[in-house]
């Protein structure tokens, strides 16, 4: 007789279990464990983290384990498994196994380091002395990875576990498949080069091909500005296997009467006529940030929007500019960038997204909008709102002209959509408004027109990324708008990233066929990978230059 092991609760299974005495096969949940043990039963927990160079002991499978417990004391004597899924062994270091009781992977205690598994990548690992002592209840197994400082980021690790051995002889026999993970890169780590938290990413690809990424360096605390924070730039020549050392391109002073004058919240844009890359950051001196901020043009009365730029593909840079007299209303008590990146339109106009605060008198309100320049960086305009209680958003172009801001709101849990065709002087709500996109409550998120990245015809081709999620920074997710952002199915979505997080995320077009996505993750404060664009959008095709 075969019996489905599901939700049962301890009596259930305790039922269940009886009948395995008999000789009777267990079909677990999703696993589909067959086993002849009355004591154990083993669940493969669908599994979705990046595996990342930098790191030590990234988790590639979890196993949840529930033994009902009674006099006796169980032990987990060996393990058996393949490495199905792993697509080059050369590119993991070492592999380890880890055991705990919550789902906490950093909480996990190292049980042993498994052998260099043989020609047919399976492995058999002994515990040592009597055993792993079960816990009763339920405990988890994890099996872990290091990767080489080599791997090949397309790649993949996995890794099946096949069969449990128990301290009383019995085997619990697992045939599920492969848990497989993709790679990616720990780009920023908290407390690398002394630096307390990296936050806020940006990126993008230059005119020849370099990756850029910008970031907070917030050196002393995870907290937003004011503080001593940093805006710090790293680059990438391989389409993001390797990364140089990071260069700090925003300083503006560390006195401490001034709150360190820090700076932060960058966004990246690269003129795709000219190849002058920009960089725009908000500046407090003292306490001019998001509360502190207030009415005036000056340092000491207001935030300040700076401007750096590089013409040597980001090799060095510019000393700051101030544009905040150019686009700031007096009356206003705030002007910021997106952040993340900008955009180049068809006839060279260079746009970054913006919000900007009230004034006192009205509450301090804030909105969205665009941040322009018609003459390559020589002067900056601003638009009008687009939409009230609106912050942090993103922009691309739909159509000759026509820009689309995809905007964080703070009153329900989705992404408010406008379109322009005025340069943001008139704003209309997208019928997608408030509808297609959820967030989590309020997050920045990322937008990107993939044909104008590439350079190729996708046919208004769209990606956007950020948790998945109404009620918390978790699921990192990018998602794929066949149609300029009128519908975004759900078949064309990649998961990449269950953990929890700060959540932010900033995509690019590596080459015509790869996504290069930065985003604060689980694994790392800053986290790289590269996506192959047929993983989301299934029958590409051929795709040909844009004229």
């Amino acid at each position: 007789m075969m019996v489905s092991f599901s939700k049962l609760g301890i009596f259930g299974r305790s039922v269940l279990a009886g009948l395995a005495a008999f000789g009777t096969c267990l079909l677990f949940d999703d696993c589909k464990c067959h086993a002849q043990s009355g004591h154990v039963s083993v669940e493969a927990v669908p599994l979705t983290l990046p595996v990342l160079v930098g790191n030590k002991d990234c988790p590639v499978l979890k196993l949840k384990l529930e033994w009902m417990g009674d006099a006796q004391q169980i032990s987990l004597t060996q393990l058996q498994g393949t490495l199905d899924g792993t697509t080059a062994a050369e590119d993991v270091e070492a592999w380890s196994i880890f055991g705990g009781v919550n789902d906490d992977f950093h909480e996990a205690q190292l049980l042993g380091k498994l052998a260099k598994p043989g020609a047919e990548a399976s492995f058999v690992h002994t515990f040592a002395g009597d055993g792993y002592p079960l816990p009763s209840g339920v405990s988890i197994l994890w099996i872990a990875c290091t990767l080489s400082e080599t791997a090949n980021i397309d790649h993949r690790v996995g890794v099946a576990c096949s069969q449990l051995s128990l301290s009383t002889g019995e085997t619990v026999v697992l045939d599920g498949a492969a848990s497989q993970q993709r790679l990616g890169v720990a780009l920023r780590r908290a407390g690398q080069e002394g630096v307390h938290t990296y936050r806020i990413p940006g990126l993008a690809t230059s005119c020849s091909g370099t990756l850029l990424a910008v970031y907070d360096v917030r050196r002393r605390s995870g907290r937003d500005l004011p503080g001593d924070i940093d805006v710090g730039l790293s680059r990438s020549t391989d389409g993001g296997q390797s990364w140089q050392p990071m260069q700090v391109i925003m300083d503006m002073g560390e006195d401490p009467q001034w709150q360190y004058d820090g700076i932060g919240d960058p966004a990246v844009l690269v003129d795709a006529q000219t190849g002058t890359i920009w960089v725009a950051a908000t500046w407090s001196h003292g306490n001019r940030s998001w509360h502190g901020s207030g009415a005036g043009i000056l340092p000491e009365e207001t935030g300040q929007l700076m401007l750096v730029h590089s013409d040597d593909d980001g090799l060095t840079w510019s000393q700051p500019s101030n544009i905040t007299p150019q686009i700031k209303q007096p009356q206003w008590s705030f002007v910021l960038q997106g952040p993340g990146k900008g955009i180049t339109l068809r006839d060279g106009t260079l746009v970054f997204a913006a919000q900007y605060l009230d004034g006192e008198d009205h509450q301090r309100l804030p909105h969205s909008t665009i941040l322009f320049s018609s003459d390559h960086g020589a002067s900056w305009q601003i638009a009008s709102s687009a939409w009230d209680d609106t912050t942090e958003a993103q922009v691309v172009e739909i159509e000759p002209g026509v820009l689309m801001l995809n905007c964080r709101y703070n009153r329900v849990p989705a992404r408010v959509v406008m379109t322009t065709r005025d340069l943001g002087m008139t704003w209309q709500r997208h019928p997608t408004s408030e509808r297609a996109l959820i967030e989590p409550k309020a997050c920045m998120a990322s937008l990107i027109d993939v044909g104008r990245e590439a350079n190729k015809d996708y046919g208004g081709l769209l990606l956007f990324s950020n948790p998945d999620s109404r009620s918390k920074r978790h699921r990192m997710t990018i998602k794929a708008s066949p149609d300029r952002g009128m519908n975004w199915p759900n078949e064309q979505q990649l998961l990449i990233d269950e953990g929890a997080s700060a959540g932010y995320s900033c995509m690019a077009m590596i080459d015509a066929q790869t996504i290069g996505v930065l985003y604060e993750g689980s694994q790392a404060q800053l986290t790289f990978q590269r996506i192959a664009l047929a993983d989301i959008v299934k029958g590409l095709g051929t795709v040909k230059s844009s004229p």
